[in-house]
């Protein structure tokens, strides 16, 4: 559960950043919102294992 908690903590940090650049066209702000969409996507692969190995683990 963790990790669920960093992905809306992750979401929430970007908030800032995503309006700056939809909404102003600051490019810089647009760099942190890509990388940070790269970071959630790492956080959500290692969910998607760790449920997968919890189930297969239930499963045996």
């Amino acid at each position: 559960m963790e990790k669920f908690t960093q992905v809306k903590e992750l979401i929430a940090s970007l908030e800032g950043d995503a309006d700056k650049f939809y909404n102003k066209g600051n490019s810089a702000a647009g760099t942190r919102v890509r990388k940070g969409m790269q970071d959630l996507k790492n956080l959500a692969q290692a969910i998607r294992l760790e449920v997968q190995e919890a189930k297969n683990k239930e499963e045996k």
